[in-house]
């Protein structure tokens, strides 16, 4: 059994003029959501042994936010940088950990959890998956490689506003 955390970034900072959208950081909402889901992970006993993140600010911010302890095995992927679904599973397939969590962007990433579960969860904001967004979800399978489309079964859906307020 093979866990997947998938994660859009939290809120970002549109306030810096000039800054190449790859560089924006997190606003305070955002910083103050990427603890809360950090708590969040590690109340519900979601903690990754391996994360895989666009090289985006705002992505390596929410990372750092979610003060994840020990320190997983990371790589900040230039690909992920708001990729499509297939470079998104094409990335994923090269896993090597039991509990992966993978940060990213919008549209790409509700895209992809959209076709990586069986059935989506009963959750309102699920269809649009806005920042901060994290789907925890299971797979039966030996390896990474082996994650195809609707094979994921929910184990667990939020979002920053359930946490924050």
């Amino acid at each position: 059994m093979l866990r997947l955390i998938l994660m859009r970034h939290a809120k970002s900072d549109w306030n810096h003029i000039g800054t190449a959208d790859h560089d924006r950081p997190l606003n305070k909402r955002g910083r103050r959501a990427a603890s809360a889901l950090g708590d969040w992970l590690r109340a519900q006993g979601h903690v990754p042994d391996e994360v895989m993140c666009s090289s985006a600010e705002r992505t390596g911010q929410t990372l750092m936010g979610l003060q994840i302890t020990p320190a997983p095995q990371t790589r900040f992927i230039r690909a992920l940088y708001l990729a499509e679904p297939r470079v998104m599973i094409e990335t994923l397939h090269e896993a090597k950990g039991n509990c992966v969590l993978m940060i990213g962007h919008n549209h790409g990433i509700c895209e992809f959890a959209s076709l990586l579960v069986e059935s989506p969860p009963v959750h309102e904001r699920f269809a649009d998956y806005p920042t901060g967004a994290t789907l925890v979800c299971d797979f039966d399978v030996g390896s990474w490689q082996e994650v195809g489309w609707h094979q994921g079964r929910v184990i667990d859906f939020i979002v920053p506003r359930e946490l924050t307020g």
